[in-house]
């Protein structure tokens, strides 16, 4: 699965995604973000503050809760503004 990276989030790890491929105890958006967390202090730090983490599964707004089987595609970002 490609896990993807937005605005400052892309920023603060210096790269646009990874290709990830987590284990099955990663069933949701928050175990995933706790796996990767575990994996790289980088990642760790950018995700401290969860509240500020919105995601999407195949271009789909999801809460954290949601589960992750079956997705192509995790994007993660900042809370979005209009303007």
């Amino acid at each position: 699965m490609k896990l993807l990276y937005f605005a400052w989030l892309r920023e603060r790890l210096a790269r646009d995604g990874d290709d990830i491929a987590p284990p099955p105890e990663v069933e949701t958006i928050a175990d995933l973000i706790d796996w990767m967390a575990g994996r790289d202090e980088g990642f760790a730090l950018a995700t401290a503050n969860r509240k500020l983490i919105r995601a999407a599964i195949d271009d789909r707004l999801v809460d954290h809760d949601t589960p992750i089987v079956g997705a192509s595609v995790i994007a993660l970002f900042p809370p979005m503004t209009g303007g």
